[in-house]
């Protein structure tokens, strides 16, 4: 893997991911709206696209070839086939991330358990896709045009609800607050269970899967899972005070995390791959650490 191609990559764990390239002699190439500011320096070539302008991608990609490309920014199945038709005989190995919520709510789900082969996808565009059911159509739908037509070998990356210091959402972030600040947190159902992941890992099995040619849908994830009352359980214990916990949710204390069905994943098919994830409790511990002194 000489050559790699990554759509977005300049938030969150798409700038490990790159990191990681750069680190290990990868040429990278990064493609952008080219309004986020990146640390990357002189290591990579920029591209400027619109994800949602097939012509910006089919201007931009002219005269080049990479040995695999990284899709982080797809939000649609047309984003997905506009890309693919622009990278047609440019690529040799296409990674889509994707996410745990192709999946139905469930606890253990392994990667049968969305089948993209056997799946209809719809072809609308990003701001159709309303909703955690429209994110869920539209990763679904992007996966399914992929696997279905693609002439190269494919990979989905499915990650877990993807944590870390520097998380631009501050969906974890947003928990240390409200718990330290005590404040309530609107939740349904804190009982649920959910699978996470680093964003160390999730850029990590990233890299593994172009580097080994992975091909078909992984999940991503720490091997264990936590509840929402264990997670403020722990941050809690961390910061001295008690998490108030409320089912009367309102938008300013809504948890991003307060879904309206638990989701966790079984990650043995990558670990047989070759992966090692993390383990949860000590990142927790450290990663809330730090979040306590940002608040």
């Amino acid at each position: 893997m000489n050559r790699a191609l990554i759509l977005g990559g300049t938030q969150f764990f798409g700038k490990r991911l790159v990191h990681n390239l750069l680190e290990n002699g990868a040429k990278v190439t990064i493609a952008t709206r080219g309004r986020t500011h990146d640390d990357f320096g002189d290591g990579v070539e920029r591209l400027i696209i619109d994800r949602e302008n097939k012509e910006s991608m089919i201007k931009a990609f002219d005269h080049k070839q990479w040995d695999v490309v990284y899709d982080q920014s797809c939000f649609s199945p047309l984003e997905a086939k506009s890309a693919y038709e622009a990278l047609h005989g440019k690529i040799r190995h296409y990674i889509f991330t994707s996410t745990m919520a192709v999946y139905e709510f469930g606890r253990g789900k392994t990667e049968e358990d969305f089948d993209p082969l056997s799946y209809e996808p719809s072809f609308k565009e990003r701001k159709d896709y309303k909703g955690i059911s429209g994110y869920q159509e539209a990763k679904r739908s992007a996966e399914a045009y992929l696997f279905q037509n693609a002439d190269v070998p494919v990979a989905a990356v499915r990650p877990a609800l993807v944590i870390g210091i520097d998380d631009y959402t501050e969906r974890f972030l947003f928990h240390v607050k409200k718990v330290k600040n005590e404040e309530p947190i609107g939740i349904a159902d804190p009982g649920y269970f959910y699978s996470y992941t680093s964003a160390e890992d999730a850029a990590g099995f990233l890299y593994m899967a172009g580097e080994k040619t992975l091909t078909g849908a992984y999940n991503a994830a720490f091997e264990k899972s936590l509840s929402l009352n264990d997670l403020l359980l722990k941050i809690g214990c961390a910061v001295g005070k008690k998490a108030i916990v409320t089912r009367e949710i309102a938008k300013e204390n809504a948890s991003p995390y307060g879904l309206s069905g638990e989701w966790t994943l079984n990650v043995s098919k990558a670990e047989s791959a070759g992966y090692s994830f993390e383990e949860l409790d000590p990142y927790l511990e450290k990663l809330i650490e730090v979040m306590k002194k940002e608040t």
